[in-house]
This record gives structure tokens, sequence and C-alpha cells, in this order.
């Protein structure tokens, strides 16, 4: 559990009136009670989930340690959509952080490294509603939420990746450690190590130099 530290309830009650400070406190106190049963049933020791946050296929998502969901997180792995069946797996390293709205599906293979930074309403898919490629593509008059779930491919992210608002990452995706997303970018494909990139779709802003320690331009 994260406990708030005497430094934190003292800023606490500096920044706030006492009632909406002490509210604020009972709230912290509940979340935590609420992570600590749904670590213990996911066996994702120190998991934190904020109001609103859902998991939905736990049995196919595995959990490093001490994870952090602030609200809303959409976490699902998706095991049967209509007529098809999927065999999932969504893996999350050890201190991944999300902000608010980030809405994770998988019904192939995710996989998140550690210390990934993600901000909010962040969209991650390994598949898409319809083909759209190949031989059997779907067709405009089918709605939309009647066609297969394919169409995309395994996403791999990097351990210490940064992800920034409002990002759409598409699979088949690699993102490689240590890189940033710029926000509102839209990203497929390969995103080198120790680089910068944003856009849509997203192509190379920057790339860090050990030698000098700068980020040059590409």
């Amino acid at each position: 559990m994260r406990e708030l530290s005497t430094v934190a309830v003292a800023r606490l009650f500096q920044a706030n009136p006492l009632a909406i400070s002490l509210l604020l406190i009972a709230n912290r106190a509940w979340r935590e009670i609420a992570s600590s049963a749904m670590a213990y049933s996911l066996k994702a020791p120190g998991l934190y989930v904020g109001p609103g946050c859902r998991v939905i296929g736990g049995r196919h998502i595995f959990f490093g340690r001490d994870i952090f969901a602030n609200r809303n997180l959409w976490l699902e792995a998706v095991t049967s959509y209509q007529s098809q069946h999927f065999s999932p797996a969504i893996t999350i390293g050890d201190g991944v952080s999300f902000s608010d709205d980030v809405h994770i599906s998988s019904i192939e293979n995710i996989v998140i490294g550690g210390g990934v930074m993600m901000g909010s309403k962040i969209f991650i898919s390994d598949h898409s509603h319809g083909a759209y490629k190949g031989d059997l593509q779907s067709r405009p008059e089918e709605p939309p939420s009647h066609r297969i779930l394919g169409g995309g491919g395994p996403i791999t992210i990097g351990d210490n990746v940064w992800i920034g608002d409002n990002s759409v990452i598409l699979g088949p995706a690699s993102i490689g450690r240590g890189a940033i997303v710029g926000a509102n970018s839209v990203v497929r494909g390969i995103v080198p190590s120790n680089s910068i990139v944003a856009g849509s779709p997203a192509r190379l802003i920057k790339v860090f130099n050990s030698r000098t320690g700068f980020w040059d331009r590409a």
C-alpha cells in the first residue's frame, strides 16, 4: 500500500480547506483498501487503482510490482467476440504508471516494459474491428460492431518509455527502450530505442546521443 507521508498530508491541508482535506484522505484510504484486494486477486503486489478502473480477462493479464493507475484504466484481454475465440496475453512490467482514461485491448499479445509512463486518454490495441487487407475483407455495408476482430499484430513497449497524452498505438508495433512518444501521436511499426517520435503518423524527431548527452535532431 502507498501510504500518505506526513509531508504529503501537511501539504494537503495547506492547499485545501479542512473538510476537503479530510474527504481526500478518506477517499485515498478507501482506494488503498480496494487496491489491496485487487492486487491480491490479480497477483500484482503494490498495485494501486484509482476510481473507475476495470480489468477484464484478468487470467490473461500478468502484472509486475508497484503499478499505478490513476483513474478509468480499461484493461481488457479479449477471449471471445461473437463467434471468434482468442488466447490473448497482456504483460505489464514493474513500476508502470497510467494517468487517466487509458484503454488497452488485446486479442494477441501486448508487452509493456518496466518503468513505462503513460499520459491521459491513450489507446493501445493489437487489433481493429474488421479486416481491410488479405482475401476476406470487411464490407462497408456491414456495421463495424459486427465485423471480425483482427487486422493488427503484437505490440511491444520497451522499458522506460514515455507515451504522451491522446496517443494511439496500433499493432504491429515495437517501441524501443527509452523512447518518447509525443502527445497526439499515432504509432504503428518500429520506434527506435532512445528516440523521440511525434505526429500522425508518428515520425522520428530526435535521437539521444549517448556520447554528448544531448537529444539530436533526426
